[in-house]
């Protein structure tokens, strides 16, 4: 039976069973009480009960509450007269309690009887059919616990909050059904029957207004995506009023970073089908008109600083569209700059001027002294499980320093890349005097603990798996703890990690590895390997995108189950050596994006030094760098580089800490396809120095973006030489070898599937070639 049933059922029980047990006397005043209007002001029956006073309040029905709890809610009692609309409020105060199912006031000679119905109490919370939401989250959300009074509102209120929960998932036809099961001693067990229902899917995202850009165009723009089979493990074809708020922000930035300076949303409506099952969401746009830059110009109000240290700041030009994005970067810029020369109070402000007939604005930097304010203090909110100071090494700003709106938006991005928030809002208030001001911080923990699985196959190492464990904010403090098993035909991996990115509560990152890596070489070089080991790292920045590194490692190396046919400079490696080494990393990434990157540049230097104890002395340096170009909107070109070389220190390297090039690190060879090579045995023996440079040009095919789909063309060239050992039967050659090729790259739901197709174009005669390469994978 619905639970609206059953409490007006016993609700309106309870009531007539009050009121036959009324007094006559006093049926005007339980009238005027329910009507809540109180007694008529000329009765006379109540002008007479008026005059007799109240000598006693008698309470019944009272099983679980205490009598006095009851009466101290009255407006009346032993002493006071029966007046009608003290005695009508007091009826109201009673229900305003929600203890109470009912209540009714009489009058019994000169006591007053108040006889109330308990509301019950909860024995037990259950839900029913919720499968898309678990139920500690609802229990979590909800209001309603064992134990309490249970009430109509609280149920309700209750009802509402699912609805909410379910709605934000994008469940618009959920429906709750509560129900209630009753006990003895007036208890009940309640029920939230749930009707999840199905997705409400984005059916169709349309644009009205827009004339330079098509609907196809924004929709890239925006998170808000139409649904399509391909979306299996993407919640961004769902409904999220949250997302479609955000989806204004983002058409306003791209619109404002193209030239349209008067460009507004406005309005975005997204419309429930008749069937509850999807909506239809359209945004109505004001383009306006499209500006270029006109002057560009700086007026400077501080002493002691000369236009010509920040003329070269200025990222907007005379002529080029105008870009707000470009405006807010030259602002960052300058305000860098003059904090560094000591002006901690700067304010820049972009004075604009539209010549709309022209379709020009012209732009003047004013940098001037801005107001002398200080932080206060630094306030956190949210953060349930993080320690405050993980959140708070992250502000460049501290209590006491000089107020700097660059270095609070640089402080926000930095809690935001720690990876441990849904959301991160920081945001300066008004402090306890006019120059000061308190920051405040208001953040969203999400789940930082993740348990993975994977599969995949690849060309070179056949059937992959691998199974994981890692929490990246270990008791929360921020700290990095991860576990993780690899295997497939050629190769096996066990490696732990832990990382604690303040080491000795210093912007240092400190952490370790253990590992242990079998590696199948017979394919190639007739040998198996196995590098059991660990180490230690640090690393610190040294600005804003550079970044040191320094580590020290302990490996045993194990050359085994060599080929009895296997070339004799295999077979002399047999054995086990120690290696003992430190090493260091030098980086500069400047790239929009370390997972996809379509612009920018990165660098980096490393150079490793063994000797120190083992018995491998070596010298091992390797640079790597890669440079992104964007060409048109989706387009990119990719120049990358890399090189290096290992040099024994009074002994010949062994063939486990050579080089080995093919395969993914130069496509169209196979894997360990080029360098030195035993000509009667064909195994490959590695080499000392290598290079390898590639020039690759990507593409979208036109396809939804969502399918994640991209096409390139490539092309490759390197070589690998330097043997130690020399000799008739040993082909080493420093000649150059190239390939060219295409691409294929597609984010499905199982994995990133890549397939290359290369062709040798320049080779030896001694080298290994392939013609495909692919792979696939994914983590769940």
């Amino acid at each position: 039976m619905p639970l609206s049933t059953l409490a007006s059922g016993a609700a309106s029980g309870a009531r007539r069973a009050l009121r036959r047990r009324a007094g006559p006397a006093l049926a005007c005043l339980l009238a005027a009480a329910a009507a809540g209007t109180g007694a008529p002001a000329g009765n006379p029956a109540w002008a007479q009960a008026a005059e007799a006073r109240i000598a006693a309040v008698s309470v019944q029905g009272a099983r679980r509450i205490d009598p006095q709890t009851v009466t101290a809610h009255l407006l009346v009692g032993p002493g006071d007269p029966f007046d009608a609309e003290l005695l009508d409020r007091s009826l109201k105060a009673l229900f305003a309690t929600g203890l109470f199912a009912d209540a009714a006031l009489r009058r019994e000679g000169d006591t007053l009887v108040v006889e109330i119905v308990e509301n019950p109490v909860i024995n037990r919370i259950a839900f029913e059919g919720n499968k898309r939401v678990d139920t500690e989250t609802l229990e979590r959300e909800t209001q309603l616990r064992p134990r309490l009074v249970f009430t109509r509102t609280r149920v309700q209120r209750d009802v509402k909050r699912i609805l909410d929960i379910y709605r934000a998932s994008g469940r618009f036809a959920t429906r709750v059904e509560p129900k209630i099961v009753r006990l003895e001693q007036n208890r009940v067990d309640l029920v939230f029957e749930i009707e999840e229902g199905p997705l409400s899917r984005i059916r169709a995202v349309s644009f009205i207004g827009n004339r330079r850009f098509s609907d196809s165009a924004l929709r890239s723009v925006i998170q808000t995506r139409e649904y399509a089979f391909w979306r299996l493990l993407s919640t961004t074809d769902t409904y999220d009023p949250d997302r479609l708020g955000y989806d204004r922000e983002l058409l306003r930035r791209f619109y404002l970073e193209n030239g349209y300076a008067d460009f507004k949303v406005v309005s975005a409506v997204a419309e429930l089908t008749p069937d509850r099952e999807g909506f239809v969401v359209t945004f109505t746009l004001d383009e306006g008109e499209r500006y270029r830059f006109g002057g560009i110009g700086l007026d400077i109000r501080l002493r002691r600083v000369e236009p010509a240290a920040l003329e070269p700041l200025i990222a907007t030009a005379e002529g080029e569209w105008y870009d707000a994005g470009a405006v807010d970067d030259t602002v960052d810029a300058m305000t860098d700059a003059l904090g560094d020369l000591g002006y901690a109070f700067v304010d820049i402000r972009p004075q604009v001027a539209r010549r709309r007939d022209d379709r020009a604005i012209d732009l003047v930097y004013l940098v001037g002294e801005g107001n002398r304010i200080f932080v206060e203090r630094i306030d956190i909110e949210g953060n349930v499980r993080t320690l405050d100071e993980v959140i708070r090494r992250e502000f460049e700003l501290t209590e006491g320093d000089a107020f700097n709106v660059s270095k609070l938006r640089r402080s926000r991005r930095a809690i935001g890349n720690l990876g441990f928030f849904r959301s991160v809002e920081v945001a300066n208030r008004e402090g306890s005097t006019p120059d000061r001001t308190t920051i405040q911080a208001t953040v969203d923990e999400q789940s930082t603990g993740e348990i993975s699985f994977g599969v995949g196959f690849s060309s070179l190492d056949g059937v992959l798996g691998d199974i994981g464990i890692r929490e990246r904010n270990l008791l929360g403090r921020g700290q990095d703890l991860s576990a993780g098993v690899q295997g497939s035909a050629r190769r096996q991996e066990f490696n732990v990690a832990f990382t604690e990115p303040y080491f000795l509560d210093r912007d240092l990152s400190a952490g370790f590895d253990v590992f242990r890596t079998t590696r199948d070489r017979q394919r190639d070089s007739s040998f198996d390997e196995r590098k059991t080991g660990g180490g230690v790292r640090f690393g610190y920045a040294l600005g804003p995108d550079l970044r040191h590194g320094v580590r020290y490692q302990l490996r045993r190396t194990e050359i085994r189950d060599v080929d009895e046919r296997a070339s004799r400079f295999v077979r002399d490696q047999e054995g086990a050596t120690t290696v003992s080494q430190i090493g260091q990393t030098l980086t500069l990434d400047r790239r929009d994006s370390r997972v996809d990157p379509r612009e920018g540049h990165v660098a980096s230097l490393d150079a490793d030094l063994a000797g120190l104890g083992g018995d491998t002395r070596l010298v091992r340096l390797r640079l790597k760098g890669g440079y992104y170009v964007p060409v048109a909107e989706e387009n990119v070109l990719n120049l990358r580089l890399e090189a290096g070389h290992v040099l024994g220190l009074d002994q010949d390297v062994g063939i486990a800490e050579r080089f080995f090039i093919g395969g993914r690190t130069l496509r169209g060879f196979a894997a360990a396809g080029i360098g030195p090579r035993d000509i009667g045995t064909g195994d490959a023996l590695g080499g000392n120095t290598y290079y390898v440079g590639t020039a690759e040009f990507s593409f979208p095919l036109g396809l939804p973006e969502d399918l994640g789909v991209r096409a390139s063309v490539f092309a490759e060239g390197g070589s690998l030489w330097s043997l130690d050992e020399t000799g008739a039967d040993i082909f080493d050659s420093n000649g150059v070898r190239a390939s060219v090729g295409a691409g294929l790259s597609w984010r499905t739901a199982v994995g990133l599937l890549r397939v290359d197709v290369a062709q040798a174009v320049l080779k030896e005669d001694s080298d290994e070639t392939e013609l495909l390469r692919f792979s696939i994978g994914t983590n769940f």
